[in-house]
């Protein structure tokens, strides 16, 4: 089983991370990435599916046209997990430039 992170953990990852914030009331991390249109956005959701099954791990999400609200949580955990920070890293690399 994987460990949850400690709060200092998750600080300390999240200062290495650009635009990843604390979720308000429970153990998760978020982002909202930006793209160029609904393709782009679409293209970039279908590559994260692929390597989050091959992961095991699984973003929650929510996609509305050129936008995709990401949460992070690891369920197992019950909260913010290596993980998730793992998952925030690939996100970011595939995303490029996208995001706030």
């Amino acid at each position: 089983m994987i460990a949850k992170m400690s709060n200092a953990e998750v600080d300390k990852a999240l200062a290495s991370l650009k635009g990843w914030e604390k979720v308000r009331g429970r153990s998760a991390i978020e982002k909202t990435f930006t793209f160029k249109d609904f393709s782009e956005a679409f293209g970039w959701m279908s590559r994260i599916a692929l390597a989050a099954e091959k992961a095991d791990h699984h973003p929650e999400w929510f996609n509305v046209y050129k936008t995709v609200i990401v949460q992070l949580t690891t369920h197992d955990a019950k909260g913010v997990s290596e993980r998730d920070i793992a998952m925030a890293k690939l996100m970011d690399r595939l995303a490029g430039k996208a995001g706030k």
